[in-house]
């Protein structure tokens, strides 16, 4: 999957938004949720490939990195919790959309109907 490729894809995301955020970096785009502007996904360029990083379960994470080359912990974000992904990788782009909307429903706003009641 290529950067346009990807951004065409988060662009269909009806509650999503994408910017530039950083000062002197128009190259990193922020995905986010766009009433809370809390982010989802943000791609980047590391030593000439493009990344982007998607938060994850912990044990899914794991999971991933072991199933693909293209998935290691995090570039610059909580390790445990976020995933870099290679675009041009061994990750096909049916998962790199899969993982993608499950780090925007991880997160989501949460909501009385979405919390466990014991």
């Amino acid at each position: 999957m290529t950067r346009s490729e990807y951004l065409d894809f988060c662009g269909t995301i009806a509650a999503a938004v994408s910017d530039c955020p950083f000062e002197n970096d128009a190259e990193s785009v922020v995905i986010r949720h766009r009433d809370t502007r809390k982010w989802f996904g943000i791609i980047m360029e590391l030593n000439g490939k493009t990344i982007v990083n998607l938060k994850c379960e912990p044990m899914e994470a794991d999971f991933l990195r072991a199933q693909f080359a293209g998935v290691t912990p995090a570039y610059h974000m909580n390790k445990i919790h976020w995933n870099t992904v290679y675009l041009d990788s061994d990750v096909p782009d049916d998962e790199i959309k899969r993982m993608t909307m499950n780090s925007f429903y991880l997160t989501e706003k949460n909501t009385k109907s979405k919390r466990k009641t014991n």
